[in-house]
């Protein structure tokens, strides 16, 4: 992979607070070289006070393509794109930048679309489903979209800020015919429970939902990468659900983000 680093090489960073744990730059760098291209991922930890700082520089080298976006910066970064997809302008988040003609950014968000064929892969399909959707930030918005999108027959979502929560839902209620409410811990009564927060990412960390009213029939989803199986996923497959991970998502989503990125 690196046989090809040279200064003809195409630079793309992936920024966060923190970064260490993205797992993302040897993934996406191989899917670029599988591709042909000579271009690289590097991390960057930039943190949310520095970010504008950042971009103003980073946008100065002339070898830089694209940037990744992580936590917390996908609504940050929607609002430092000159140009956005309608998704990403729905949403007010982004989650990938690629450069226009000009020098300035043009912004995307495919963390729902990613999701949604993750599940849809492991045997899940949403349609006629009832969901509930712990988070509410950016990926969980995202999330939230492409759900409704799916033709989910109602969606709940909880989130530990309830203002988020409730301008998500004012957004998405009613969009595609779907019922969008507040939801809760309790994943009683619902067909897909889904994790779209950090939680579970630490030891010390609670469950996101009460694992003790899991049932067999329910699909569990969770957007964390790192530990690969989370607590709540250990739990749904104790249960008898089936499951899909982190990792089954960003595949998913890094397919989008090259296509999104190799576009001219």
């Amino acid at each position: 992979m690196l046989e090809q680093l040279n200064g003809a090489t195409r630079v793309h960073f992936i920024v966060g607070d923190p970064i260490a744990q993205v797992k993302s730059p040897a993934g996406v760098t191989q899917a670029f070289e599988a591709h042909g291209r000579n271009a690289i991922v590097v991390p960057a930890h930039v943190a949310p006070e520095d970010l504008l700082v950042w971009l103003a520089g980073t946008s100065r080298s002339r070898n830089v393509d694209g940037i990744i976006v992580t936590v917390p910066h996908k609504f940050a970064a929607f609002e430092l794109c000159a140009t956005t997809s309608d998704r990403a302008r729905f949403l007010n988040t982004a989650n990938v930048m690629r450069r226009n003609a000009d020098g300035s950014w043009h912004g995307d968000m495919f963390d729902g679309q990613g999701f949604v064929a993750a599940l849809q892969d492991s045997g899940a399909q949403p349609a006629g489903k009832r969901a509930l959707l712990v988070g509410a930030g950016g990926a969980g918005s995202a999330i939230a979209h492409a759900v409704v999108m799916s033709g989910v027959s109602m969606l709940a979502i909880h989130d530990e800020s309830t203002a988020r929560r409730d301008t998500l839902i004012k957004r998405l209620d009613g969009l595609n015919g779907v019922r969008v409410e507040a939801g809760s811990a309790n994943p009683e009564g619902f067909d897909l429970v889904l994790n779209a927060t950090p939680i579970g990412m630490k030891d010390s960390d609670p469950f996101p939902v009460d694992v003790t009213q899991l049932a067999p029939h329910m699909h569990v989803g969770c957007v964390i990468t790192a530990p690969a199986i989370t607590p709540l996923i250990a739990a749904a497959r104790a249960t008898g659900c089936s499951t899909q991970t982190g990792a089954d998502m960003f595949a998913k989503v890094r397919d989008l983000m090259v296509d999104f990125l190799l576009e001219k």
